[in-house]
């Protein structure tokens, strides 16, 4: 059947599908999906695709209707079950064949999604696939009149553990004390198998019962409410570290032994060194909101570094156009060339524990080498009229501009370390605003006159902070 344009284009987003499950997603659309997706793929010589869902309510029917619709157009299909994504791409880079990973990631329980990867993990986003897969949904995905593919259950989750631990030297561990809040999510279902069998790592779990509906907190340690729980639980239990995965556990967050967030710019630029250290000259992918310490700790350690736009198509895809070491991201994700390219929180918190763990000092004590700067986080604005906005924020600091850049938004350079990027939100009415100076006096400082001066801009009350 053919599906209304509006519809389609509702839930097919830039990198993934997402949607209310039985107003914007139900079995039918997601039938289609497949079907969709295995033509694209089986163009490209697939044969087979491999399928794995998170812990919600709706991803085990969703999953098996997208499987039915591969299979009728000829494609065979291989079910991992529950799985993290990352655990999905694992899949998809040892069998060699394009995936879908069914979640919602952070979104709350009433919404699921698909995440689609071609052989290798490499991504299916707007511009290599979604955009064909969303034509064929419109005018109506053509009928096959081969034969069926087949489907088959494989079990990955102890060789997704033993690959990650295989790429993070963990021989010289002290016996760490690990606190990790799983929100409800996937990391309840990886972290056993991923840092179970480390002899030296107590675990401290939290929130590790799967529970689509996030009875505790959202799975979204981007937002601070949600790490609270972790910072109490880091302390109370004396945790060495804490971490914090979403709900489809590719993302990890850190908490200190005295329950204070690191930034992960501050886990990029960790995570760089390390990898560096055994590949001098290497390029480290960073985005352009991440801070400056990034790049500068990587040229010190004789690397390149390679700004990119925020996004993860965006750095996949320079990651693989520069054959790129790592990659990290201000959200918590980060890339890595020996994981076919693609996002791993679990094997970024490897690193983390393999950097504490060598050595005696507290985490505080670690990170402070790498934090430089001082940050604002991400600050969301709603806003009728973004360009309007960005153009009286950037005469106001008409004065003091070293210089502007257009990569994504604008990047304005005060000098001294200090710059802000805004940029607009591609799904809804939002100017992001990031700050990053040397002190949080300069960052308060920045934040304020940006904010005064999208106010002062707009109608009495119409455009606050989100």
């Amino acid at each position: 059947m053919s599906w209304p344009a509006a519809a389609v284009h509702r839930v097919i987003k830039a990198y993934d599908v997402r949607g209310l499950v039985g107003e914007e997603l139900d079995e039918r659309f997601v039938n289609d999906v497949g079907a969709a997706f295995a033509r694209l793929v089986g163009g490209d010589g697939a044969e087979q695709v491999v399928i794995g869902y998170d812990m919600r309510s709706s991803s085990p029917a969703l999953a098996g209707a997208f499987a039915e619709g591969v299979v009728a157009q000829g494609l065979d299909v291989t079910r991992i079950g529950l799985a993290s994504t990352d655990q999905l791409y694992f899949a998809s880079g040892l069998l060699d064949c394009p995936g879908a990973m069914f979640t919602a990631s952070h979104n709350p329980a009433a919404y699921n999604g698909i995440k689609l990867c071609r052989a290798g993990a490499k991504p299916v986003g707007k511009d290599t696939g979604l955009s064909v897969i969303a034509d064929m949904l419109i005018a109506g995905v053509p009928g096959y009149d081969g034969a069926r593919g087949t489907i088959s259950d494989r079990d990955v989750l102890a060789d997704y553990g033993e690959f990650l631990r295989s790429l993070v030297d963990l021989n010289a561990l002290r016996p760490l004390r690990v606190a990790v809040d799983a929100g409800n999510g996937m990391a309840g279902h990886t972290t056993p198998a991923v840092l179970g069998p480390i002899a030296s790592v107590t675990l401290l779990p939290l929130y590790f019962e799967l529970d689509g509906t996030f009875p505790n907190h959202e799975a979204n340690p981007l937002d601070p409410a949600n790490l609270v729980d972790l910072q109490a639980h880091v302390v109370s239990t004396g945790a060495d570290i804490g971490l914090a995965f979403d709900g489809d556990a590719d993302r990890c967050f850190v908490v200190d032994e005295l329950g204070h967030p690191v930034s992960p710019s501050a886990v990029t630029a960790l995570v760089a060194a390390r990898e560096l250290g055994r590949e001098i000259g290497a390029t480290v992918i960073h985005n352009l909101i991440t801070s400056r310490a990034v790049p500068e700790l990587v040229t010190e350690r004789g690397g390149t570094p390679v700004r990119s736009r925020v996004g993860h198509s965006y750095i996949k895809a320079l990651m693989a156009d520069t054959g790129a070491i790592f990659g990290g991201e201000h959200s918590a994700h980060y890339y890595f060339r020996d994981f076919w390219g693609a996002d791993s929180g679990m094997l970024a918190a490897l690193h983390v524990l393999a950097a504490l763990g060598e050595q005696d000092r507290p985490l505080s004590d670690l990170m402070a080498d790498y934090q430089r700067y001082e940050s604002s986080g991400e600050i969301n604005f709603t806003v009728s009229d973004a360009p309007a906005c960005v153009e009286a924020v950037l005469k106001s600091f008409a004065t003091r501009i070293h210089s502007i850049d257009h990569l994504d938004g604008v990047t304005v350079d005060l000098g001294d370390g200090c710059w802000f990027n805004l940029r607009s939100s591609n799904t809804e009415p939002l100017l992001r605003l990031n700050v990053e100076a040397r002190t949080s006096d300069e960052v308060d400082e920045v934040v304020a006159q940006i904010g005064a001066q999208i106010a002062a801009h707009t109608a009495a009350g119409s455009e606050t902070p989100a």
